[in-house]
C-alpha cells in the first residue's frame, strides 16, 4: 500500500526541488515529475517526490480527513 500526502509548496529551489510543509514539518522534495509548480501550490508527495499538483479545495478536504483520523485514533504510549 502506498501513501501520498498533500503538501504546501513554500519555496521553489534550484535543480527541480522545492521546500514544502507537510504536517507542520518542512521538507525538501523533488519536482522532477511535475511541471509549473509555484509557492502556494499543493502537491501530492510520495517518498520525496511530487507526483502531481492538487487543487487547494481537495488538499483541504484530504488534510481535514487526516486530522479527523488522528483525533479519533487511540493514544500511543511512548
Amino acid at each position: 500500500m502506498c501513501l501520498a500526502l498533500p503538501a504546501l509548496v513554500k519555496d521553489v529551489l534550484p535543480d527541480d526541488t522545492a521546500r514544502v510543509e507537510l504536517g507542520g514539518v518542512m521538507k525538501e522534495i523533488s519536482l522532477a515529475l511535475v511541471e509549473d509548480v509555484r509557492p502556494g501550490d499543493y502537491v501530492i508527495v510520495h517518498v520525496g517526490y511530487a507526483l502531481s499538483k492538487l487543487d487547494p479545495e481537495e488538499a483541504a478536504k484530504t488534510l481535514a480527513l487526516f486530522e479527523e483520523m488522528a483525533a479519533s485514533a487511540p493514544a500511543v504510549a511512548e
